[in-house]
């Protein structure tokens, strides 16, 4: 009888594993503290409760995943909201359902001890980048209220060399660094650095990390069980830090428990959008106008066009 019950216990929970709705989420990166959320859902079994199964996936050009999505050969992407801007604006069918990160992580950072004490400083000097086009136009308008311009300095390409190489004094600054992590690791390497916030600075407020779907998806339900889940664990991250972060080690221990990784985690946990699926649709749009007036983008469309609530 005892080995009747537990067969048929385990047939239930096949069964319920089999029922599970897959969903393929493509990474922007190598995983990290700001994917905090979405390990801490997967290893606390909330995306399970919500009768998903969810594979994540690091991607080897981080440039691919929402171009993978419009193209139909995954679910679910992460990318940044600038970029969905541009993509959008090439008509890529990519329509936004939710938040990771809610505020800028970009920055412009300097050494700490270096001549450059404020942005007017830069007149004359390099500053180094990894992507053109989006950091020259932040760079442009972090310029502008300081009467500067590009023409007034020299933009270096880096490649994603960006601490190294303000390190080293191949550049006076860099632009594209993340707070949370380029400044701790020059910290650890003992060369700390400061940093200019992109929205202080004269670049308006937007979303770093967001959730993309195919437009043709809008419909499917799986994806608003994926952010109620995201939901819950940013709730359980905010109320349980340290808990949280046991949490997210347990993921990959021997990659993710580093001393870097403890101090960006510190770093990021007020940067989590509370409520993931929540859309400021003003903010989006003054976003979009940003994008089109730096010449990015050639239209602002309406919000709803690229975002919704799922």
């Amino acid at each position: 009888m005892k080995r009747l019950t537990t067969l048929i216990a385990a047939s239930l929970l096949s069964a319920q594993a089999m029922a599970a709705d897959k969903v393929e989420l493509l990474l922007d990166w190598f995983i990290n503290p700001d994917h905090a959320p979405l390990i801490v859902a997967q290893q606390q079994g909330y995306f399970a409760e919500q009768d998903l199964d969810v594979s994540m996936v690091e991607p080897a050009d981080p440039s691919m995943p929402p171009k993978l999505v419009a193209a139909g050969k995954a679910d679910l992407a992460l990318t940044y909201q600038p970029q969905l801007h541009v993509m959008v604006d090439e008509e890529l069918p990519l329509t936004r359902i939710g938040t990771l990160i809610a505020t800028p992580l970009n920055s412009l950072v300097v050494l700490e001890d270096g001549p450059v004490k404020s942005i007017a400083d830069l007149k004359g000097r390099k500053v180094g980048y990894s992507v053109g086009g989006y950091e020259e136009a932040l760079m442009r308008a972090m310029l502008a209220p300081h009467d500067l311009s590009l023409d007034d300095i020299e933009m270096i390409n880096v490649n994603w060399s960006l601490s190294p190489s303000l390190i080293a004094g191949k550049v006076d600054a860099v632009i594209g660094a993340y707070r949370n992590f380029e400044l701790n690791q020059m910290d650890l390497e003992g060369h700390p650095g400061r940093a200019f916030y992109i929205e202080e600075e004269g670049v308006p407020a937007y979303d770093e990390l967001v959730l993309v779907i195919n437009n043709k998806d809008r419909g499917d339900d799986r994806f608003a069980r994926f952010v109620a889940a995201l939901e819950k664990a940013t709730q359980y991250i905010v109320n349980h830090p340290d808990a949280a972060w046991k949490s997210f080690v347990s993921y990959k221990p021997d990659e993710l428990d580093t001393e870097l990784n403890r101090r960006a985690w510190a770093d990021t946990l007020s940067r989590f959008a509370l409520r993931p699926a929540a859309l400021d649709e003003a903010r989006y749009q003054r976003v979009g106008a940003f994008m089109q007036a730096q010449g990015l983008t050639k239209s602002n469309p309406p919000v709803a066009d690229y975002a919704i609530v799922p």
